[in-house]
């Protein structure tokens, strides 16, 4: 077997085309332009049968329905979702844990922070069906069924928005990548939908990885009318710019070796047009944008 890997959504949050917005991108796929994305998630799979999320986005029950190896069955209330491996706390990538309340024996990873900040929620879910909440940055890492070794890397500490400014936030890495490994293929994926300041650690997971599924949010360092790259925008969006000489692209030219591909773009950024510049430079680095749907193998 082999590391299937279904890039469910590919979009920051809010989506492609944003609701409140009316940027030329975002009018452009409205007119049917440019192709829409739902908000970024992935799918992992080390046998076909056993299913792991990666984030769990508010699109997910539109994104379930549109990949065929995730629909229920046989059983009229059977499911091949496993869990869900949950890289931060964000709204955009927890919210979705939502829809999957009912479903009896999920197990979802996150750092200790998160699974803290996510308490009331985490309370609110088992009602429904009692899930198991696990550390992701335990020692040595964990096994998923299905036969994937996946071990979590701290990526920095952004806390959420939503989370109270007066109160005492739980210490520790809020954020993190995760490297996951086939034990059959030896094929190795590191998602880093959410990286801040590019790290050593980093260096070290795409360089032994055979894909690499890494923050692309933002094109450039003043997308946003703000500097991204560093400084105070760099702390408040928690988002390294593909373009930059400390931007990412520049990054992943030391690591040739593995599929390099872009996922949470924001609905600013000029990669979501296919003709456009930005897609052109960095298909001339070798890196990828791919659509919602796309699934690949390792």
């Amino acid at each position: 077997m082999a590391v299937r890997v279904v890039l469910l959504g590919t979009a920051a949050g809010g989506g492609f085309p944003q609701w409140n917005c009316a940027c030329a991108l975002c009018a452009a796929a409205r007119d049917g332009k440019l192709p829409s994305r739902t908000q970024e998630c992935v799918a992992v799979s080390g046998n076909g049968r056993d299913w792991w999320l990666l984030n769990a986005s508010p699109d997910l029950r539109a994104q379930l329905a549109a990949t065929p190896a995730l629909w229920p069955g046989p059983g009229p209330r059977q499911t091949s979702v496993r869990g869900v491996l949950l890289t931060d706390a964000e709204a955009d990538h927890v919210s979705g844990l939502a829809s999957l309340r009912g479903a009896a024996g999920l197990k979802v990873y996150a750092a200790p922070p998160v699974r803290a900040v996510l308490g009331p929620a985490r309370a609110a879910l088992d009602r429904y069906a009692p899930w198991e909440w696990a550390d992701s940055l335990a020692d040595g890492g964990f096994v998923l069924a299905g036969g994937l070794v996946v071990t979590a890397h701290p990526m920095g500490a952004r806390i959420p928005r939503y989370v109270p400014a007066q109160a005492p936030a739980p210490a520790g890495p809020w954020v993190t990548a995760y490297r996951i490994e086939d034990l059959a293929s030896g094929g190795v994926l590191v998602y880093a939908p959410c990286v801040g300041a590019w790290s050593p650690a980093l260096d070290e997971l795409c360089a032994e990885a055979d894909c690499v599924l890494l923050d692309g949010t933002f094109f450039a360092a003043d997308e946003m009318g703000t500097t991204v790259r560093s400084g105070a925008g760099q702390a408040a969006l928690g988002h390294l710019p593909v373009t930059g000489p400390d931007g990412t692209l520049a990054a992943l030219a030391r690591h040739p070796r593995p599929r390099r591909i872009y996922t949470h773009l924001n609905n600013t950024n000029p990669l979501l047009d296919p003709g456009s510049l930005a897609r052109a430079r960095v298909a001339e680095h070798g890196a990828e944008i791919l659509p919602d749907g796309a699934e690949l193998v390792l």
